[in-house]
Formats: C-alpha cells, sequence, structure tokens
C-alpha cells in the first residue's frame, strides 16, 4: 500500500506547490560557443552565442568581498538587459535574441570597464 500511497503523495505535493516551489536558482554560465572575451583591470566580459540568442557575462579576476558589478547585452533595435548590483565574483548571465541581429556588450567591475561594440553581425 505505502508503494502507491508515497508517490501519490508526492505528485500530490509537487502540484500543489510542494517544497521546490518558488526556489529558483539562477544560472551560472551562457549555453553556446564563446564568442569573444574582453580583459580588462578588474575582470573580463564574455559573450557566447547559439544559434537564436547571445549571452555575456562580467567575470572578476578574483574573488572577494561584495563590490558593484554590471554587465550588458543589446541585440541591434532591441532594448539592453542589463544585470547589476553587488556581487563576489559575477555579474550575469544576460541573454538576448540575437537570429540574423548584431549585439553589444559591456561589464563593469569596480569602476573599471570593458566593452565589444556591434559584434556577431
Amino acid at each position: 500500500m505505502f508503494s502507491v500511497v508515497l508517490p501519490l503523495l508526492a505528485a500530490l505535493g509537487l502540484v500543489l506547490g510542494g517544497p521546490a516551489v518558488g526556489h529558483a536558482h539562477a544560472a551560472t554560465v551562457c549555453a553556446g560557443r564563446p564568442a569573444k572575451t574582453v580583459p580588462f583591470k578588474t575582470g573580463e566580459l564574455r559573450v557566447y552565442k547559439n544559434r537564436s540568442y547571445a549571452c555575456a557575462l562580467a567575470v572578476a579576476k578574483t574573488s572577494g568581498p561584495r563590490r558593484a558589478m554590471s554587465v550588458t547585452i543589446q541585440a541591434r533595435g532591441g532594448n539592453p538587459v542589463v544585470d547589476s548590483g553587488k556581487y563576489t565574483k559575477q555579474a550575469g548571465p544576460v541573454t538576448v535574441h540575437a537570429l540574423n541581429r548584431c549585439v553589444r556588450a559591456s561589464a563593469r567591475i569596480s569602476g573599471k570597464s570593458g566593452s565589444t561594440g556591434w559584434i556577431l553581425c
């Protein structure tokens, strides 16, 4: 009897909003192949591309105390997507739809920055 009841209770818990509901985990990497890396004094801007999307990360050279970081990516003709805040190692990833569109990206860590200009055209 327990072999039938336990799976039913587990399924009911998931349907009714069990413990996993509301616990989303942010992705820490971009999908696709590396397209461009822009090093700067405090870190680097990494841009990735797959068939339809472009993604960007700002990665600090060293992890440490929380500090101001931001990363922005924009497809030509679209609005920029930004992640900014106080982080220990990385800002982003941020992703835009970039099928047949150029993109530009920029990153800032502790007042130092790097950017790509228009790429992936």
